[in-house]
């Protein structure tokens, strides 16, 4: 497994992936959220100073990706943007990998803190995972919801 930087070449992939590995979380509570959620990975993707890899397998098919940005330079703050792993590559390590890439990257950006949010219902168990084997300490907030 490689990873690299992104290139424009790789959107179309990098979208069909985030909708695969995202389906458990967001049909649990959304309708209709393919659409808007292959709006926030093109945006992502396109964003002005954001940073991506991509992973890839060695017959060139890419299974996860990483965005990251510095978002607040005077306190040298830095976000893990995006991060997504196909479904059959999960719980191999890569997720973690991805994160220390994009983290090690913020760093060398002189960032002091790097951030990255996540839910805290069931369905998202499997990010927090990730992120806590990366290093990354839960900071708790509130955030309340009601359907209406």
């Amino acid at each position: 497994m490689a990873i690299r930087e992104y290139t424009a070449a790789d959107e179309e992939a990098l979208v069909d992936l985030s909708l695969r590995a995202w389906e458990p979380v967001f049909r649990s509570v959304e309708d209709d959220w393919r659409p808007y959620q292959e709006a926030q990975v093109r945006d992502v993707l396109a964003r002005s100073g954001m940073r991506t890899w991509v992973a890839e397998t060695a017959d060139g098919a890419l299974v996860g990706f990483a965005a990251a940005a510095v978002v607040d330079p005077q306190r040298k703050i830095g976000e893990l943007a995006m991060l997504a792993v196909a479904p059959d590559s999960q719980q191999q390590g890569l997720g973690t990998r991805l994160t220390e890439v994009a983290t090690d990257w913020l760093r060398t950006q002189g960032m002091r803190v790097a951030y990255i949010s996540t839910g805290g219902d069931v369905s998202h168990a499997p990010a927090r995972r990730v992120y806590e084997k990366a290093s990354y300490t839960l900071f708790p907030s509130a955030q309340y919801f009601k359907a209406l």
